[in-house]
Order: C-alpha cells, then structure tokens, then sequence
C-alpha cells in the first residue's frame, strides 16, 4: 500500500472507527518491540546482526471483526491461529515495521493500555530519517 492510499484510508476512516479499533487493541492486542541478534548461516564466520522485531496483532475468535478491522486499517495480514485440541478455532491480524509504524499513528490519540509500546513504535520510526525524508508525526496526532 503507497503512502497516498494510506492517506486516503485515514481521511475516510471516521473517529468512532479508530476509538473502537483503538479499544479492541488495549483489549485484545499485543505490541512487540525488541531489538534481537539474527545469525546469517549461509554466510562464513557466521555474523551476528542486530535487528528490530516490531509487529502489532490482535488474535480473537470473531473472524469478521478482524476482517473489518484488515479493510478498515488497508495493512496487515489475517491468518489463522494454532490452537489446542478442543479448543475454538483462532484467527490473528498481525502488522509489522512500517505497517506498525502507520498503524500505532491511527490509534496514538485513542489508545490507554497498550500507549507505551505503542509510542515506543512511533519513536522508532520517527528518528529515522531516508532520502532526506523526516516523518511528521503532527500529520497523525489528533489536534487537542
């Protein structure tokens, strides 16, 4: 998805949608953010690389919700879930790096319980500046 459509989806998405996306995250969502080593085998001496792990997802047994949720937001990708024997079957939208990074934009001004990891997210990226490109943030952050 280009940045314009993403523009797009968040003009037409209205606030009652993200406030409710926002609550069913705190609800039902995960934030992981983490720095890990990574070990190239293919490579000789077999380097070790530092690299970010960073994803949102929501994992729930009500597979239209997450698809709406999928539509609504335009990223991510909605898979299902292992389970247990005799357990309800489980679906999991997940979003990673700069989907993550789109989405922890939406829900900054809506989100309680997950805010931390969510602005751990939005400070990532925000400190990262391509081609002379610097994100604003004040494009995303609901006017006060």
């Amino acid at each position: 998805m280009t940045t314009m459509e993403r523009k797009q989806f968040y003009i037409t998405m209205s606030d009652s949608d993200l406030a409710y996306i926002a609550g069913l995250f705190d609800g039902e969502g995960s934030v992981y953010y983490k720095k890990l080593k990574q070990t190239r085998h293919n490579r000789p001496g077999k380097p070790v690389h530092n690299v970010w792990s960073i994803r949102m997802e929501i994992a729930m047994t009500d597979y239209s919700v997450l698809v709406w949720l999928t539509e609504v937001l335009g990223c991510g990708k909605l898979n299902p879930r292992k389970v247990k024997p005799g357990f309800k079957k489980q679906w999991r939208w997940r979003c990673t790096h700069r989907d993550a990074f789109h989405v922890a934009c939406l829900l900054f001004p809506y989100a309680h319980v997950k805010l931390e990891g969510i602005q751990k997210i939005i400070d990532h990226y925000s400190k990262i500046e391509r081609n002379g490109n610097v994100i604003e943030l004040d494009l995303f952050r609901k006017k006060q």
